[in-house]
């Protein structure tokens, strides 16, 4: 069906009165943005575990929507994708585009820059001269092969060609850099310097491409080209020596030391994005470049630069932007690259493009005295390409400089190189982290000696999702704080994901130093970390905070890496759950309570897990149910108790939790309850061993898994003996000790937690458990990583009321975990199982205070 499209109108009358949607611009406009979204999404669901930015699912995403795929159905295009639709996509995109690089200006910092001096530069001038006049050779070659490419002057072909193989991709690098952690190395700081410069350089020459293009065909006197970058120097010089010091004084204006920011600055500012990208389409230059000059007048890290990329950034990069890469990967149409010449130019032109910015990158940079591996992994890492390289091709397609040939070709180097640069970094590139030797550590650990006054610090290593975590964490710290002066040191770790927003790329930057995260006093200045000031400052513990902003898939490196440099003793990870009771407000059943779940999500299970199997000492994970609801300030009058059970069944896991609850013991509010389950019915009617056949088949999320380790049972029974004994000598007359038959395991933990009698049980994860726990081995789990007793006591429908600590000593002998099942009256290899025996326990007393 033909349209003319000066008819067609915004809205339809609606499917009853026989119109159809799909012929009018607003409703055919929702249809393609949803789809393209959805494409999009799932491509980068599938691409994340390559690590490969968001960009490349968008533009492939494009082309599968395109003519090189579904668009051979002449239906379907016709249809979704009408020739008329196409303006109106491509202008709801631009202005997505033209806002986002007001936000890449907005992240590029001038003084930063400047701060990296003549190696960036001299980097940057290389990786941008050798695959530029690598280009002019290519250019020759193209125009004499490519039907119809001669048609254009070569002044402009060869600019065009000049730009799309030397550009960087600002912003994809700094996804790419924060993504493998090395934002703030060495490499990543060069490479960001070299790519800011880079991006200018890309500007200057963009905006000679289009000067020198004109309208295409018609070119007028060569004075205009003259006129309008004269006329771009003119705006540029405006800008800097005008916009920015009035901008400054708005971002004074708007700073945390007023009032609120005003919403007519933002208005403002949005509305000079606007008319400084119109001015720049006036000149004759793209409006885009009106928009990253405007971006680049903002004064950075403040107030109010973090207020406009909140309110923004969503929006045009979750919603706007891949409508633009959509759109360039909608005129792709890879059918056009037809036979061994065709594919032989595109080889061409994609080993010229990598050759002449890695080797180009490599020699100045091995000339600057940089090692021959970061050289190597510079060049790499700067032959990124995104979305400049995108505005450039669409650009010349538009000035009719490129045709649809060309175009595929440009579009097809710029997903390659871009998608081969993650993994080849990942695999040249493993930076020396500068940390001490492994060292084991668990609470065992420490030496105390009463006698002397002297005692080891404890420094523990507290994980926070968000405020929702702090009260708890307080209350946990607190109960561990010994009376001695001077005993513990808290380092405090808010976990962040990272995400492709321009503010989770500037925290990176902020919160980093030489890829991980770091300490230092600026932090004070995060909202979550006052409280912990303020704690630091009563409890007499010494706070250090730090923010760690990490894809969730390498959140775990993270913590590990701050628990091996500050020698952490104990990790403590918030449970992905958290209970909270609400009061009903109906007056029937006023003063009753709700039970409420928040779930921040399975990746940050996963985060969990991940550290359970990787840390370099003890962890605990903490279940809360309103453990942070007794805490009081800490002080001389404090009168109210925590009542903390300590369940003990044997095993390196279980003993750890002891040594943590010998040290609650010594605060003066907190009451401690020993209970050790015995099983004397076991030793008598089944012998002393179960047996458990090792699964590797079975997943450890579906299934419990124990150590794979051999070890002495009898000395296990006389480790966990000693331990108890210990622990009865030390704290007589101070904590309760009581011993319980283990009859029905599952119900008689439950009981314990329920009915408010204790406000934390301290359990252990049981890696090498007692019979007892190794008989619940294949009971229906739900959060495996818990271990069976602190599973039972963590499920949703258990009843308990108290919140659960399960704690997991850093024990290499202990470190490998297999499912296991029960293998039934064979055995089978020797290898395949783990024997676990029963010791004899000592018969069961009343409870006694020791």
């Amino acid at each position: 069906m033909a349209f003319n499209i000066s008819s067609i109108k915004t809205s339809s009358n609606g499917a009853w009165q026989g119109d159809n949607p799909l012929h009018y611009a607003f409703p055919l406009l929702i249809i393609q943005t949803t789809l393209i979204l959805l494409v999009s999404r799932s491509l980068a669901f599938l691409l994340k575990p390559l690590r490969q930015p968001k960009v490349i699912a968008e533009i492939v995403g494009g082309i599968i929507l395109g003519p090189s795929a579904f668009g051979r159905n002449i239906t379907y295009m016709h249809s979704v994708f009408p020739s008329w639709s196409i303006p109106i996509l491509e202008s709801v995109a631009s202005i997505g585009l033209l806002f986002f690089l007001f936000l890449v200006g907005l992240e590029l910092d001038l003084n930063s820059i400047r701060r990296c001096g003549r190696r960036a530069f001299s980097i940057a001038l290389a990786g941008i001269s050798l695959p530029f006049v690598s280009g002019i050779g290519v250019s020759v070659v193209l125009r004499k092969t490519v039907d119809g490419a001669d048609k254009v002057g070569f002044g402009q072909f060869l600019v065009f060609m000049g730009v799309a193989l030397s550009i960087t991709a600002f912003p994809v690098l700094a996804r790419i850099l924060a993504e493998l952690k090395l934002l703030t190395t060495r490499v990543g700081e060069t490479a960001m310097a070299a790519a800011a410069f880079n991006d200018i350089a890309a500007w200057i020459l963009l905006a000679l491409a289009v000067a020198l293009a004109g309208d295409g065909g018609n070119r007028k006197s060569p004075l205009v080209s003259v006129w309008v970058l004269l006329s771009g120097v003119g705006f540029v010089i405006f800008m800097m020596v005008v916009i920015r010091p009035l901008m400054k004084r708005v971002a004074r204006r708007c700073s945390s030391e007023h009032d609120a920011v005003d919403e007519a600055y933002i208005c403002l500012t949005l509305a000079g994005v606007m008319v400084s990208g119109f001015m720049t389409d006036l000149i004759g230059i793209h409006s885009i470049f009106g928009a990253f000059v405007f971006g680049l007048t903002i004064p950075k890290g403040g107030d109010f630069a973090d207020r406009l990329i909140e309110r923004i950034e969503d929006f045009i990069s979750g919603l706007l932007l891949p409508l633009y890469f959509a759109s360039s990967g909608l005129k792709t149409d890879v059918a056009k690259i037809r036979g061994a010449e065709a594919w032989g130019l595109l080889v061409l032109v994609i080993s010229t493009a990598c050759a002449g910015k890695i080797l180009g990158t490599f020699t100045v940079a091995v000339l600057c005295r940089m090692p021959v591996r970061e050289s190597l992994t510079l060049g790499v890492l700067m032959n990124t390409k995104g979305l400049v390289e995108l505005i450039v091709l669409n650009i010349g397609k538009e000035k009719k400089v490129l045709n649809d040939e060309m175009f595929a070709i440009l579009v097809l180097m710029a997903l390659f190189t871009t998608f081969i640069t993650t993994p080849i970094v990942m695999a040249i590139y493993k930076p020396a982290r500068g940390i001490s030797p492994r060292t084991h550590r668990k609470l065992g650990d420490l030496t105390s000696d009463s006698n002397n006054g002297v005692s080891d610090k404890l420094r523990v290593l507290a994980c926070v999702h968000g405020p929702g975590n702090v009260p708890s964490i307080i209350s946990l710290i607190e109960s561990t704080r010994s009376t001695k002066k001077s005993s513990l040191k808290l380092f405090i770790m808010h976990l962040v994901e990272l995400t492709e927003r321009s503010s989770s790329i500037i925290m990176a930057q902020r919160a980093r130093k030489n890829g991980f995260p770091f300490f230092n006093a600026a932090h004070w200045h995060d909202p979550l970390a006052g409280a912990f000031q303020a704690y630091s400052q009563l409890g007499r513990v010494s706070v250090r905070p730090t923010t760690a902003i990490s894809s969730l898939t390498t959140m775990h490196e993270d913590i590990c890496h701050v628990a091996e440099e500050k020698r952490v003793t104990l990790i403590i990870l918030p449970f992905h759950k958290q209970w909270r009771r609400m009061e009903r407000e109906d007056e029937e059943e006023k003063g009753s309570q709700n039970e409420m779940v928040e779930n921040v999500g399975h990746a940050w299970r996963v985060v969990n897990q991940r550290v359970l199997r990787n840390a370099p000492c003890s962890v605990a994970v903490l279940v809360d149910r309103g453990f942070g609801d007794v805490y009081q300030t800490p002080g001389p009058n404090v009168t109210m108790a925590q009542n903390v059970c300590i369940l003990f069944f044997g095993g390196p896991d279980d003993r750890e939790a002891l040594q943590l609850g010998s040290r609650m013991a010594e605060h003066p509010v907190v009451k401690v309850t020993v209970v050790r389950f015995v099983d004397t019915e076991r030793d008598a009617s089944r012998g002393n061993e179960l047996v458990l056949r090792h699964s590797p088949a079975n997943s450890c999320d579906n299934v419990y898994s124990f150590s794979t380790a051999t070890m002495n049972r009898q000395t296990e029974q006389e480790l966990d003996d000693a331990a108890l004994a210990e622990f009865r000598s030390k704290w007589k007359g101070v904590a309760v000790y009581m011993e319980k038959v283990g009859s029905n395991i599952v119900e008689e933990v439950t009981a314990m937690g329920r009915g408010g009698g204790y406000d934390l049980i301290v359990v252990g994860k049981g890696r090498f458990p007692s019979s007892m726990v190794a008989g619940l081995a294949e009971r229906q789990e739900e959060h495996a990583e818990l271990g069976p007793i602190g599973d039972i006591m963590a499920s949703s429908g258990s009843g308990v009321e108290a919140s659960v600590l399960v704690v997991q000593q850093h024990d290499v002998v202990l470190a490998k975990e297999a499912p296991v099942s029960k293998p039934g009256k064979s055995r089978g290899r020797d290898e395949e199982c783990s024997s676990i025996s029963s010791a004899k326990e000592s018969p069961v007393g009343n409870p006694d205070i020791v």
